[in-house]
C-alpha cells in the first residue's frame, strides 16, 4: 500500500483572531468569541486525540463548561464522576472528605475525572460546533509582529508548506512553549515552587464505591519531602504522580533513572501501601521538571495569553484546568470586546489580568502553605467559622474576595507553630 504524501491547505489571507494551540484554554477563547459572531482560527501542531496530563475537574470548572455547550456531552461521557477530594498525611492517616455537594448544593458539585486525550478532543469538536475554523496538523512557526504590535502568524502544513496569515488578534495558548512569552522574554518563574513531578497510570488499583470513586486523593511522603496524586479513571485505570522538590526527586540521588525514582517514592508514602497490590502499571514514567512560572503581562497590542502560555501553579489542587478554561473566557469575551471598539491595545485586551492573577495568588499562597506543613484538619479545628473558605478554595471558588479572611488565620497558626518548634 503507497503512503499518500500530505496535501497542502489552503488558507485565506486574514482573519479576525488567531489562536494558537487546541488546549482547554485555547478552544475556551475560540468558542467564546464565536458564539458572540466573531472570525476564529484555530491552529494546532498535533492530530487529536494526543496525550497531556492533568485529568482532574474542580467544581468550578462546571460554569465555564456549561457556557461552552460542554456539560451535556460531559454527562454523556464514559469519565468517572468526582465527588469530593480527600488528604492523607505523612502517617497514612485520612482527613474526613471535602464533599462539595456538603458546602454548595447545586449541579457544580458533581464534576468529572477525565483522561486528557478524550476530554482535549472534546473540547476541540465542540469549539468547531461553534464555528471556529480548526486546523490541526498545523505548526505556528512564529508569531508576527509589526514593532510590538503582534499582526498575525506563519504557520506551515504537514506538506511543509509555509502561509503567513494576517488577524486582528492572536490569543496565544501554545501551553509551556509560550510562544509570546518566550519571544518577548516574559516568563518569571516561581521563586518557591522549584518542583517536579514523575508519574504513570495503573490498571487494577483500588478505589473507592459510591460517590467515593472518583475521589481525588492527595498523599504526604513519609517525610513531607513531597506528596502524591492518585485520581481514579474511567476504563479501571488510575493516575498515580509524584510531586517533590526538584533536587530532591531527580538530582540528588544515585540512581536518577525514572522509573526508579518513580518505584522508591511510591514505597514511601504510607497512604499508598495496598492499594497498588493487584496492579499494573500499564505505561512507562513520564516526568515533568520545573514548571511554575508566570508571565509578567496578560496581553500586549493585538496579542494575549491565556493557560499555561501566561502561567502554570502547581498540580496540588487540580487547578490547571480551571485556570485554563478561566484564562480562555476572560479572554474570550475580552477580545470581542476590543473588536467591538476597535481598540486593540494591551490595557484593553487585558482587562482582566489583575483579577485573573490575584484569583491565582488565592490558590498559590494555599499552595505554598502546604509544602509548609499546612494541615486542613488542624486549620478547621483551630479556626472552625473558616472551613466553607477552604472548601471555596478546593472547589476553585479562586476570584471571590472575601476569601482573603484566611489570610490572617493562616499566618497565626504558621507562627503558631514556628513558636512550637523553636
Amino acid at each position: 500500500m503507497v503512503e499518500r504524501s500530505p496535501e497542502a491547505v489552503t488558507l485565506p489571507e486574514q482573519t479576525e483572531v488567531i489562536v494558537v494551540g487546541g488546549g482547554p484554554a485555547g478552544t475556551t477563547a475560540a468558542t467564546i468569541a464565536a458564539q458572540q459572531g466573531r472570525c476564529v482560527m484555530l491552529f494546532e501542531r498535533e492530530r487529536f486525540p494526543r496525550f497531556h496530563v492533568g485529568e482532574s475537574l474542580i467544581p468550578e470548572t462546571f460554569w465555564t463548561l456549561k457556557r461552552l455547550g460542554m456539560v451535556e456531552r460531559l454527562r454523556g461521557s464514559r469519565f468517572v464522576e468526582k465527588h469530593s477530594v480527600q488528604f492523607v498525611n505523612e502517617k497514612g492517616l485520612l482527613s474526613a472528605p471535602f464533599y462539595f455537594v456538603d458546602h454548595r448544593d447545586d449541579e457544580s458539585s458533581q464534576t468529572w475525572q477525565v483522561r486528557r486525550a478524550e476530554f482535549d478532543e472534546m473540547m476541540l469538536r465542540n469549539a468547531e460546533s461553534h464555528g471556529v475554523k480548526v486546523h490541526e496538523g498545523m505548526r505556528v512557526l512564529e508569531v508576527l509582529f509589526d514593532g510590538t504590535r503582534a499582526t498575525g502568524v506563519r504557520v506551515a502544513d504537514e506538506a511543509g508548506n509555509i502561509s503567513s496569515i494576517a488577524s486582528k488578534v492572536v490569543v496565544d495558548a501554545s501551553g509551556q512553549a509560550a510562544m509570546v512569552t518566550s519571544r518577548l522574554g516574559l516568563r518569571e518563574w516561581d521563586p518557591v515552587l522549584k518542583k517536579a513531578a514523575v508519574w504513570s497510570y495503573w490498571k487494577g488499583a483500588a478505589r473507592g464505591t459510591g460517590r467515593d470513586e472518583g475521589a481525588t486523593l492527595v498523599m504526604q511522603l513519609d517525610d513531607k519531602q513531597g506528596w502524591l496524586w492518585y485520581i481514579p479513571l474511567n476504563d479501571d485505570v488510575v493516575s498515580v504522580g509524584v510531586v517533590a522538590g526538584y533536587d530532591y526527586l531527580l538530582q540528588d540521588r544515585e540512581n536518577k533513572s525514572p522509573e526508579t525514582v518513580y518505584a522508591a517514592e511510591l514505597e514511601r508514602c504510607p497512604g499508598l501501601h495496598g492499594r497498588l497490590d493487584n496492579a499494573t502499571k500499564i505505561e512507562s514514567v513520564r516526568v515533568a521538571k520545573e514548571y511554575s512560572y508566570r508571565a509578567r503581562d496578560v496581553a500586549g497590542d493585538g496579542w494575549v495569553l491565556v493557560g499555561d502560555a501566561f502561567g502554570f501553579l502547581d498540580p496540588l489542587y487540580s487547578s490547571g484546568i480551571l485556570l485554563a478554561l478561566k484564562s480562555g473566557e476572560l479572554a474570550g469575551d475580552a477580545v470581542v470586546a476590543a473588536l467591538q471598539e476597535n481598540d486593540l491595545s494591551a490595557s484593553r485586551l487585558g482587562c482582566w489580568g489583575e483579577d485573573y492573577v490575584r484569583g491565582m495568588d488565592r490558590m498559590r499562597r494555599l499552595v505554598y502553605e502546604f509544602y509548609d506543613g499546612f494541615n486542613f484538619g488542624r486549620f478547621v479545628k483551630r479556626f472552625p467559622h473558616l472551613r466553607g473558605h477552604v472548601t471555596d478554595l478546593l472547589i476553585g471558588d479562586l476570584f471571590n474576595e472575601r476569601l482573603d479572611e484566611i489570610i490572617e488565620p493562616l499566618e497565626i497558626l504558621r507562627a503558631e507553630q514556628e513558636a512550637a518548634a523553636r
